[in-house]
């Protein structure tokens, strides 16, 4: 039998993993990720150090979304807002729904549009206008 099919315990997760961490506060990273069980053992006997688990790990259990997820949790991907818009063949512009949903905008919300030379702003008119 290796030494590296020894039984051991699982690494420390969540809750569990920030505790032991927080315990630990005066030890170097390597001997955090050791004691929280982050570490194997080689056939030769040898100690390895997993820090990518042991990182990796207390970023999920902070609760650190690193995968790009969506965070209005409909887990779908898409295309991203280009901040660019073009004329349609009927002449109108039409700005999508991306942009009106990151400006909390509602059905029946109004603009005031002023042209310029080569833009077009649009100020949202408010009940205090």
């Amino acid at each position: 039998m290796s030494k590296k099919s020894k039984s051991k315990t699982a690494p420390l997760s969540g809750e569990a993993l920030i505790d032991k961490v927080k315990q630990l506060e005066d030890l170097s990273r390597e001997d955090k990720a050791r004691e929280c069980g982050y570490f194997t053992i080689g056939e030769d006997g040898s100690e390895r150090i997993n820090m990518m688990k042991f990182l990796n790990a207390l970023i999920n259990a902070e609760g650190v979304e690193l995968d790009g997820k969506r965070q209005n949790g409909n887990g779908r991907g898409g295309r991203n807002a280009s901040y660019r818009i073009s004329v349609q063949s009927n002449g109108n512009l039409l700005i999508g729904a991306t942009y009106t949903k990151q400006m909390e905008l509602n059905p029946g919300d109004e603009f005031e549009i002023s042209l310029g030379r080569k833009h077009i702003h649009l100020k949202q008119i408010t009940e205090d206008d």
